[in-house]
This record gives structure tokens, sequence and C-alpha cells, in this order.
């Protein structure tokens, strides 16, 4: 079975007509989109409002690697002993005990 159908195809390829005419904006800023990758998107988001056969879209990387991040902090909170501190008794310590004698 196909992931896309042909009205989202059709979405994406009208979204590339319309970056490579310079008519295609961004959703946000109102820029234009120069990128194809970006065109690609922005086809697939109009293709899924209208309601055509698409995959939802991936989960952004930085949204995984905070998540990631985070699960690992809490595994690792466990304390670790302090390191012991021991006190050496000085050369000259020794030799004035024995001298005394």
């Amino acid at each position: 079975m196909a992931k896309y159908s042909k009205g989202a195809q059709k979405t994406v390829e009208s979204a590339m007509r319309r970056m490579k005419k310079g008519t295609l904006e961004s959703g946000r800023s109102g820029r234009k989109v120069t990128n194809p990758k970006q065109a690609v998107a922005i086809g697939l988001s109009e293709a899924r409002e209208k309601g055509a056969k698409v995959p939802a879209p991936k989960k952004s990387a930085k949204k995984t690697a905070k998540k990631t991040a985070r699960k690992t902090s809490r595994k690792t909170t466990a304390k670790k002993p302090a390191p012991r501190i021991t006190t050496k008794k000085s050369t000259s310590q020794k030799r004035s005990k024995s001298s005394s004698r």
C-alpha cells in the first residue's frame, strides 16, 4: 500500500512549483521559501489539512534529544561516596618518638 495518496502527491507538486516560481511563503514568518525540503514539508502539511492520506509528521530531533537527556540524568542521580582522606605522620614525628626512648 502507498504511504501517500494521489491528492497528497499533487499538493506537494503544486508547493514545489510555487517555490520555483517564488510565490511559496512559510506560514509563521511569511518569508519566501527557497529550500526544496521545506517546500515538500509545506506541501505535506497542506495535504494533511485537506484530509489526504499522509503519515503523521516525524518528531523533531531536539525533542527526542531532550527526552533522552532527562532520562539519563535521572538514572545517574545516586550519590557517590566521598573519597577517604588519610593523614600520614611525617618522618620527623616518627624519629622524635623513637629518639625519646
